[in-house]
């Protein structure tokens, strides 16, 4: 691996990002160290604070990213049919995206920032956008709803789906062993959309 004179800037940013995700894909949060990411890439430990203010700031890009995939999965299902219909597609989506890297999407939640520290202003943003996918499947089901209620109803039917796909990739979803995530989000979906519609 060649030296830090062989890397532009934004090359070794990339060199520094892969190998940060292929350690915490290997082993999850734990595995990685500035130390092991210096001994993949070829560099010293203390080049990574030339590129990242601090393994938290490097730790939230690669969360980024995966936000950014997310996002580009639910967005390939957001044409489908009815809003019933895209509401099982963005569930179905978020188990699959979430199933073909379980340590890396855990990494959202094992991930905690040093109290007091909020997350940018950027990530947060993300989050909102992932939101939002969510609202502009669901908002003609509720069209007499205003939009602080269909926020509130958008996040409480994401966190129950977040909370079936969270046990699924920490390998602790037992009770669904024959089946997997994808019916009991699907199970979860349906019954809380027939249940709005029955309160409209």
């Amino acid at each position: 691996m060649g030296r830090r004179s062989s890397h532009t800037a934004e090359e070794l940013r990339e060199l520094i990002l892969d190998a940060s995700t292929m350690l915490i894909s290997e082993g999850g949060l734990a595995s990685l160290s500035a130390r092991e990411v210096a001994r993949r890439i070829g560099y010293s430990p203390g080049t990574l604070y030339n590129v990242f203010e601090n393994l938290d700031d490097l730790i939230l890009t690669i969360e980024g990213r995966l936000i950014d995939g997310l996002a580009a999965e639910l967005d390939q299902v957001l044409s489908i049919g009815s809003p019933k219909e895209k509401a099982l597609a963005l569930g179905r989506a978020y188990i699959k995206y979430t199933s073909e890297k379980p340590k890396l999407w855990n990494l959202l939640f094992e991930h905690h920032l040093p109290a007091g520290r909020e997350v940018p202003t950027w990530y947060q943003q993300k989050i909102d956008g992932i939101m939002e996918r969510v609202e502009s499947a669901i908002a003609p089901m509720m069209p007499d709803s205003k939009p602080e209620v269909i926020k509130r109803t958008a996040q409480v039917l994401w966190a129950g789906v977040h909370g079936i796909t969270s046990l699924a990739t920490a390998d602790k979803l037992s009770i669904a062993k024959s089946e997997g995530a994808g019916p009991l989000v699907d199970n979860l979906i349906i019954t809380y959309l027939a249940g709005l519609k029955q309160g409209s």
